[in-house]
């Protein structure tokens, strides 16, 4: 855009041949002009020219590419927050399957625990053959469980690889430990910060300020405009022969001798008779011919210049068929949408704080609850083993227990990273970290 404020010059040079033969001026030819038996010719020419024009447009190019410039590096900025939402989603969701994983492979050892103890009381008389089956049947699915487990991991990892643009061969390293804090946070508080940090109405808000300058120049369509232009140029021309020349040069000088002598005899037949006049000066020498020779040898750098030029234009706008009115309205339509989706960001924002704010909060009391749940579970699993080691409940109430136990722990583990889930989803609203 400053660019444009400078001049423009450019230099051009070039040459050219010409066939001898008859040509022809309008209606005549060169023959009829007293140019017959017209020589080849070469010509070179040169010509330098400078420019520079200036209007309101381009006077506040300038500043409508910076506007435009923070409105792209909002929207980087903006793509900036995507990104790492997406990233910290794919690292809860690695997180979660490495949890899940966990727990599958601590379900599995319960089983096979669960068989020991099956086996063992088979082997003592006090249980029986069914038994053992149905844990055996529990160790398998549990291996199922545990395959499936690092499956999904192994899935999410590469997930979060793609995310982070590395080679998927990496092994990411998945040592976070998120802690469960209760959010003490305030509506109003969130919505101040994200009217000054959330990355979507950075960007909308920089698309309004280029809009807004988009308006202005489309009103300086009614300015004057400038313009200044000089140029130099230059030409050489040479004829193959320079006989015709030549002959014309000994016509010209026999023609003056002539009319000398005429006017020496017609001057001494007066009364009194003036001084004759020195005819001699009139004939055409080798001097005069060689010069006319050297005058041709011109081709290709011994340039006549020709006058130098200069102009400058003021143009100033009258009438252009309503198109600066309608661009104008154009610019301020572009303005007032641009506004609106300001402000209807601003009002989105307003609800959707409020709403994420909500989520995280009953995400941290489900978790809470799911802590609860899972040390209860965890009692009454083991209240269940040693109660089946004594012989005091059956193996089916000891699945039961199991059953509840790795059900709790899954929800404990959905809890946990569903309030993680939900605070990073408030942080993309606000636009900054919350932790």
């Amino acid at each position: 855009a400053y660019g444009q404020w400078l001049p423009s010059a450019s230099f051009s040079s070039g040459m050219s041949w010409q066939g001898a033969g008859e040509q022809t001026f309008g209606s005549l030819t060169a023959e009829q002009l007293g140019f017959a038996d017209q020589p080849s010719f070469l010509f070179s020419n040169y010509s330098a020219s400078l420019s520079y024009g200036i209007d309101g447009r381009t006077l506040m190019a300038p500043g409508q590419a910076k506007r435009n410039r923070d409105a792209t590096q909002a929207q980087i900025a903006e793509a900036e927050a995507s990104l790492r939402q997406s990233v910290t989603k794919a690292y809860l969701q690695a997180l979660r399957s490495d949890e899940s994983l966990l727990l599958a492979r601590q379900q599995l050892e319960r089983a096979e625990v669960n068989q020991r103890l099956a086996e063992g009381r088979r082997e003592v008389g006090s249980g029986n053959a069914i038994d053992v089956q149905q844990a055996e049947v529990n160790v398998g699915r549990a291996q199922v469980e545990v395959l499936r487990s690092e499956s999904a991991l192994q899935t999410a990892e590469i997930q979060l690889l793609q995310r982070l643009g590395v080679d998927l061969g990496s092994a990411p390293n998945l040592s976070t430990t998120f802690e469960l804090r209760q959010p003490t946070w305030e509506s109003n508080q969130l919505y101040n910060m994200a009217l000054e940090r959330n990355p979507s109405l950075s960007s909308l808000r920089a698309n309004e300020e280029a809009a807004k300058y988009g308006e202005k120049i489309a009103k300086s369509a009614y300015l004057p405009s400038l313009s200044l232009s000089a140029g130099i140029s230059g030409f050489t021309r040479q004829a193959s022969s320079t006989d015709a020349q030549e002959a014309q040069a000994r016509a010209q000088s026999q023609g003056q001798m002539q009319q000398c002598e005429f006017q020496n005899d017609l001057w001494s037949r007066l009364a009194d008779p003036l001084p004759p006049l020195d005819c001699s000066r009139f004939q055409i020498t080798e001097e005069h011919l060689q010069a006319i020779r050297d005058g041709n040898n011109a081709f290709p750098f011994d340039f006549t210049k020709q006058p130098a030029s200069a102009r400058m234009t003021i143009s100033i706008p009258v009438f252009q068929g309503l198109g600066r009115q309608r661009e104008v309205e154009a610019a301020r339509a572009q303005r007032q949408d641009a506004a609106y989706r300001v402000r209807e960001q601003e009002l989105a924002l307003e609800a959707n704080i409020t709403s994420a704010l909500g989520t995280v909060n009953a995400a941290y009391q489900a978790a809470l609850i799911e802590e609860r749940n899972q040390t209860l579970a965890d009692e009454q699993l083991r209240l269940a083993q040693d109660q089946y080691r004594l012989g005091l409940t059956s193996f089916i109430e000891l699945v039961e227990a199991e059953t509840v136990k790795a059900q709790a722990d899954r929800e404990r583990i959905n809890a946990l990273f569903a309030y993680h889930d939900a605070l990073a989803d408030l942080e993309a609203v606000v636009g900054t970290p919350l932790r």
